[in-house]
């Protein structure tokens, strides 16, 4: 997953919620930082994903990001 895909999916999944989640919520599975810290320390985008995922209980069929996003459009 690349930082894109991680951000697109965010958005698509907490629509006007993501931002302040990306940087208010604190993830106990990236070691009680924020999405973004995690990013910034160079977590990969998808373990990010799942841990946000997690937190906020999104449903197993909806995390499809973690695996593959619709493919571009060429």
């Amino acid at each position: 997953m690349r930082r894109s895909e991680f951000f697109r999916a965010v958005d698509d999944e907490f629509g006007a919620n993501a931002a302040s989640l990306l940087h208010d919520l604190v993830l106990s599975e990236l070691g009680s930082r924020t999405a973004d810290e995690a990013l910034d320390a160079g977590e990969p985008p998808r373990t990010v994903w799942l841990a946000l995922c997690a937190e906020m209980d999104v449903p197993a069929n909806r995390r499809y990001g973690a695996w593959s996003l619709e493919p571009r459009k060429r």
